[in-house]
């Protein structure tokens, strides 16, 4: 991918920002514009709160071209409090640890690297289980 798309998602991927549609108040995650819920209008920025519940999981362990050196890991469906179900990896937790139902939230992470010294290093969100006391 390159630098240009990853700064226009850089709002997306490190604060988990969607939108909120001011007809029907459907939240929305990833931004598309359009509400999938009422079909108008729906740009109006609306940041998430971060925290859900693992909706589903399941774990990696041949990862695909790029992310190699992270394998294995979790991904997970997320159900964020808000609604909508986004896919992210899990961190912070070993698998046999995982449940569904698991209270998480977001933090940016290193998602990948382009895999050579010069190349840009990729952050994003995952998700990591709620710590003691943050609930």
């Amino acid at each position: 991918m390159e630098i240009p798309r990853h700064w226009r998602l850089k709002k997306q991927r490190y604060s988990l920002q969607g939108e909120i549609c001011p007809h029907c108040e459907g939240k929305i995650f990833p931004p598309r514009d359009v509400c999938p819920h009422c079909g108008n209008d729906a740009r109006t920025t609306f940041t998430f709160s971060g925290r859900g519940k693992v909706y589903s999981f399941t774990h990696v362990t041949e990862a695909p071209a790029g992310f190699e050196e992270t394998a294995p890991y979790t991904v997970a469906l997320v159900q964020l409090e808000e609604g909508p179900v986004v896919t992210a990896q899990l961190t912070d937790v070993e698998a046999d640890e995982v449940e569904i139902g698991m209270p998480v939230e977001m933090v940016t992470r290193k998602i990948r690297s382009d895999g050579n010294e010069r190349g840009i290093i990729i952050y994003g969100y995952k998700f990591r289980p709620v710590l003691d006391g943050a609930r």
